[in-house]
């Protein structure tokens, strides 16, 4: 990734060529943990969204006071800032979801991919740029997250975003809203995702 990269091409690399969970492997717990529903993986998303923004705006804002062996604990308390407004806020107006999501909101504060962009692109480029990073990157998570949800949710409950899906009828794979159906979701989808990758390649050879 280039440092003179606009905000367009830092928006748009962080939705699939450089998608956090299907390229770069970051923050594989909460994809793995709240992909059991929709709305679980879009509130968590949404959560993502909110805290790497401001988290990046405000590391670029300061990013010439920043020093060499204070960034990491710098970056820290601001993406711990963040992750605490949006905790409190699930708390409050959206309590069922904060409980169903645990510890997982506040866990934030060590996602890999806040932390990550803070050091590859808030602490080096200019807010306008940063916030385009911050838009794209979570804008990848959550399209990893829906996708994951998706498939666990249709098979595993026959409901998507709660509304019934396949035919009551239907035997729901149970294993699919349990740990085991994540990581077998998410092995599916992330070889596909590598194969068309591959295919896209080759195409361009030619």
């Amino acid at each position: 990734m280039t440092d003179d990269a606009t905000p367009l091409e830092r928006f748009l690399r962080g939705i699939i060529p450089e998608n956090p969970v299907y390229r770069q492997l970051l923050g594989l717990c909460p994809t793995l943990a709240v992909t059991n529903n929709m709305k679980a993986a879009m509130t968590m998303s949404g959560a993502v969204l909110f805290v790497l923004l401001g988290a990046n705006l405000v590391v670029s804002l300061i990013r010439g006071l920043l020093k060499p062996h204070l960034r990491i604990l710098v970056f820290t308390l601001t993406i711990a800032t963040f992750v605490t407004i949006a905790d409190r806020f699930l708390a409050a107006f959206m309590y069922p979801m904060s409980k169903e999501l645990g510890p997982y909101v506040p866990l934030i504060i060590v996602n890999c991919i806040i932390i990550c962009r803070c050091e590859v692109c808030a602490s080096r480029q200019s807010p306008a740029v940063a916030i385009a990073d911050a838009s794209g990157q979570s804008l990848g998570f959550a399209l990893a997250l829906a996708s994951i949800a998706t498939v666990r949710e249709i098979l595993g409950s026959g409901t998507w975003w709660g509304i019934r899906i396949l035919p009551a009828g239907w035997d729901n794979w149970v294993i699919m809203v349990l740990p085991a159906g994540a990581f077998l979701t998410m092995g599916l989808l992330l070889g596909i995702a590598n194969w068309l990758g591959t295919i896209r390649s080759e195409t361009k050879g030619y």
